[in-house]
């Protein structure tokens, strides 16, 4: 979906707690064309609110990683959409964050859930 988000005026760049070399083997595997960063740390994982699993065996990884998380950050910085996961099985769904975006943009929808208690 790179090219319609593309089309929308939205970049992409994936984020890992892998070390540089899992990163490599992970982007090759997945023949992705859009950035990746890596090395993220768990303190970093934890201050963007990422779950951090350890791993359950050594072909999974061996160390700690985060869960899924998505951000979509509006040019100001603001947070406009977050989703995160405590489990690999529930990821958004692409297609309708990309219609949820082109609605934001077409309609000034504002940034939600900011009501603190």
């Amino acid at each position: 979906m790179k090219g319609e988000f593309e089309l929308a005026e939205t970049d992409i760049i994936a984020v890992s707690g892998d070390g540089i070399e899992k990163a490599r083997q992970q982007i090759e595997k997945g023949q992705l064309s859009i950035p990746v960063a890596y090395g993220l740390s768990i303190e970093q994982m934890v201050k963007l609110g990422l779950y951090v699993s350890e791993p359950r065996s050594p072909q999974e990884t061996d160390q700690p990683f985060p869960e899924p998380g998505l951000f979509v950050v509006r040019p100001d910085g603001t947070i406009q959409i977050l989703d995160i996961s405590n489990a690999p099985f529930a990821r958004p769904d692409l297609e309708g964050i990309l219609r949820g975006l082109k609605f934001v943009r077409e309609n000034g929808y504002p940034v939600r859930g900011t009501h603190k208690m």
